[in-house]
C-alpha cells in the first residue's frame, strides 16, 4: 500500500464537496479531494435544476456539478477518481484508505459523502428516474405545476412533501403501505384537511407506467388485493434517506439514523480537525444550495483550524 501526505483531504462531491474544495483552495489549502463511487452525488441523476442560483434559465444537474468540478479545478484543487474505504481518525494526523490500495494522511479532513435516497426498488422507478420520478418534491415539484401526482411515504417527511405538492399540483395521491401514517398528529391533519390530496390506505406500488416519462401507477390494496391503475405525471418517493457515513461510524459522532452531529453554528466534529457538511449532516433541508453553503463553512472552520494549530506550534517552539 503506497502512502501520501497532504494537507486537507475532502471526502466526496458534489456541491457540499466541490464548494469546500473552491474555498479551501481559494485559501492556499491545496485541498485533495477524492470523488467517491457517484461523481457529483445525486444532481447527476436530476435533469432539470430550477432553484440553484445564478442559473436565470435553469440548469441541468450534471451541467451544475460539471460547472462546480471545473471551478474548483481552476483555483488548484486536486480532484482525484476513488472511494475512501476506511479511515483511522484516532491520531493527530488523520489517515484514510483509498480503494484499499493506497493510505492518505491529512492535517484536515472535510467530509461530504452525502446521502442516498431510498427506493422502492421497483425496475420501472429506476427507468424512469428523471422522467418524471423524483425523492425530492421541492427539488422537481415545481415541473409538475397543475398536473396530479403520487406520493409513497407515511412519515413527517412525505406528510410536508405532499402539502408543498398540494399547493402547486392539481391533485396528490399520497400512497401508504399500512392502515395509518408515522406522521405526526399535526402533519396528518395538515394532510387529510387539504382536498386536492387523497390517501391510498393499505397500498403499494407495483409498477410506474410509461416508457419515456411517467404516465401512471399501477397501485395494490394489499388488504382486498385490488389493483387499480392511476393517471399521473410524477411520482415521488419519500421513504427516507441514508446518509453514506458508515465508514465514520467507529470514531464521528451521529444521531440514531446515521447523520453525523456537528457542534451548533459550525462543521465541526467531536474529532478535531475532521469537519462534515452537505447532506451527511443535514437530515432537514437536503438542498444543492445548502450543501453548498455547509460546504463554505467547512472550509473556512478547517482553514481556522490549521491557524489556529500553526499558532499552538510556534508558541511551543
Amino acid at each position: 500500500m503506497t502512502t501520501e501526505h497532504v494537507n486537507c483531504l475532502i471526502i466526496g462531491s458534489g456541491p457540499a464537496g466541490y464548494t469546500a474544495a473552491i474555498y479551501a483552495s481559494r485559501a492556499g489549502m491545496k485541498p485533495v479531494l477524492y470523488q467517491g463511487m457517484q461523481p457529483g452525488g445525486q444532481l447527476t441523476i436530476t435533469n432539470e435544476v430550477d432553484n440553484f442560483p445564478g442559473y436565470p434559465e435553469g440548469v441541468n444537474g450534471p451541467q451544475l456539478m460539471t460547472d462546480l468540478e471545473q471551478q474548483a479545478r481552476r483555483f488548484g484543487t486536486d480532484i482525484r477518481y476513488g472511494v475512501v474505504t476506511a479511515v483511522d481518525f484516532s491520531g493527530s494526523i488523520h489517515k484514510a484508505t483509498v480503494d484499499d490500495q493506497q493510505e492518505i494522511s491529512a492535517n484536515v479532513v472535510i467530509i461530504s459523502t452525502g446521502a442516498s435516497a431510498k427506493w422502492l426498488g421497483l425496475p420501472s422507478e429506476m427507468r424512469l428516474n428523471g422522467s418524471g420520478v423524483s425523492a425530492c418534491a421541492v427539488c422537481d415539484g415545481f415541473f409538475f405545476r397543475g398536473k396530479d401526482v403520487a406520493i409513497v411515504g407515511a412519515g413527517d417527511t412525505a406528510a410536508e412533501e405532499a402539502s408543498y405538492l398540494a399547493n402547486l399540483c392539481r391533485k396528490v395521491y399520497m400512497i401508504v403501505r399500512r392502515g395509518e401514517m408515522r406522521a405526526s398528529k399535526f402533519m396528518q391533519n395538515r394532510v387529510k384537511s387539504l382536498p386536492n390530496i387523497e390517501i391510498l390506505w393499505n397500498s403499494e406500488t407495483e409498477e410506474v407506467l410509461g416508457e419515456t416519462e411517467v404516465n401512471g401507477a399501477l397501485i395494490k390494496n394489499t388488504v382486498t388485493g385490488e389493483k387499480r391503475v392511476i393517471d399521473i405525471s410524477g411520482f415521488f418517493v419519500a421513504i427516507g434517506h441514508v446518509p453514506n457515513t458508515a465508514i465514520f461510524k467507529p470514531y464521528i459522532e451521529m444521531d440514531e439514523t446515521g447523520y453525523i452531529v456537528t457542534e451548533k453554528g459550525s462543521t465541526r466534529t467531536n474529532v478535531p480537525g475532521v469537519f462534515a457538511c452537505g447532506d451527511a449532516q443535514d437530515n432537514t433541508y437536503r438542498q444543492a444550495v445548502t450543501a453548498a453553503g455547509t460546504g463554505c463553512m467547512a472550509a473556512l472552520d478547517a482553514e481556522r483550524y490549521l491557524a489556529m494549530k500553526e499558532v499552538e506550534m510556534h508558541a511551543e517552539a
